[in-house]
């Protein structure tokens, strides 16, 4: 039976534990709290995030990193990612030789324009094939109920990847292998700012006109990005790049939808921040993904007043004034 740790007892971490238990893996979900360890060993339910769901008996948690690798194949990753440098600094020396780290992060690294691969490699001290990620519509209540989904596992070497693939597939979770791992982070890293924008258009009583106008632009900057990173650009006509932009910016599940729909409708970043209880990684990724762009000369102005709205204070109103007053050009990416 294959073995699996799962850091992190939020949302998809336990969503993840789920699908990798109903795959046949025996699996570990490490948490920091002990209180939430314990509910989860006597009930088998995380109370705090997926109340509903019942895991399988051969899922059980603790707070032990050490006791969560033992043995493990897979060691997946479901921090926040603004916070995987300082944890894997603490794991890694328990990682065992050929430990697969597995991303299920969709962020870049503020201070350094990371991928989350990037900061494993560097941290874990680990080649690619070592390293895979997760990408695709992942909204973890949906999974959780275990309606239909699929995702994309990729790896730059595809042998690992299609480990993965063995190790997540259920009858209600499809994963697609791919090997473009820069092109799959990418996609999951800047929906969740797109996702914010489509939020904000929607909390300001806009249309399906603005909203569709903003999820395809959305994706022609992250097209730009990710050739400019050298990704593959079918990865972004794929569930990676299309399906997990597409829920994200739809989907009242979605946090980051839902924090730009607060502020669309006047709330300011700190009541947004009040009001949600989750992590919506896109309000502090934008800045990066800000930076990355930035860094290489690539243009994402819808980005760019993201950022504008929630770190440097700008109406949404203005804001949208100035996307609209920018000089018109042919349309391609």
């Amino acid at each position: 039976m294959t073995r699996c740790a799962v850091f992190g007892t939020g949302s998809w971490g336990t969503a993840f534990a789920m699908i990798l238990a109903d795959a046949g893996c025996e699996v570990t979900l490490w948490g920091r709290r002990q209180e939430l360890v314990d509910a989860i060993n006597a009930t088998h339910v995380n109370p705090d995030y997926l109340p509903d769901t019942r895991l399988a008996e051969s899922v059980r948690a603790t707070t032990g990193p050490a006791e969560a690798l033992a043995g493990a194949e897979f060691a997946v990753l479901a921090v926040p990612s603004q916070t995987l440098r300082q944890n894997l600094a603490a794991w890694a020396p328990l990682l065992g030789p050929e430990t697969v780290l597995v991303s299920l992060m969709k962020g870049i690294e503020l201070g350094t324009a990371k991928r989350m691969s990037e900061v494993i490699q560097e941290i874990a001290e680990v080649g690619p094939e070592r390293v895979a990620v997760v990408s695709g519509p992942n909204l973890a209540l949906e999974i959780a109920n275990k309606q239909p989904a699929a995702s994309v596992v990729a790896c730059t070497d595809e042998l690992v990847a299609k480990r993965l693939q063995t190790a997540c597939h259920t009858p209600y979770f499809r994963p697609y292998t791919n090997t473009d791992v820069v092109g799959c982070e990418l996609g999951g890293a800047v929906k969740n700012v797109i996702g914010l924008a489509v939020g904000m258009a929607d909390g300001m009583g806009l249309g399906d006109n603005t909203k569709a106008t903003l999820m395809t632009r959305g994706l022609a900057e992250i097209t730009r990005l990710g050739l400019t990173l050298g990704a593959d650009p079918h990865t972004f006509a794929g569930l990676a790049g299309m399906g997990d932009l597409v829920a994200t910016c739809s989907s009242p599940l979605s946090r980051n939808h839902t924090f730009g729909t607060n502020l669309g409708r006047g709330m300011t970043v700190a009541e947004t921040v009040a009001a949600t209880s989750q992590t919506a990684e896109g309000v502090k990724s934008c800045e990066s993904v800000l930076d990355l762009a930035r860094r290489h000369g690539v243009d994402m102005p819808i980005v760019a007043a993201v950022v504008d709205v929630v770190h440097h204070g700008r109406p949404t109103q203005e804001v949208l004034a100035g996307l609209m007053a920018r000089s018109a050009k042919p349309e391609r990416h």
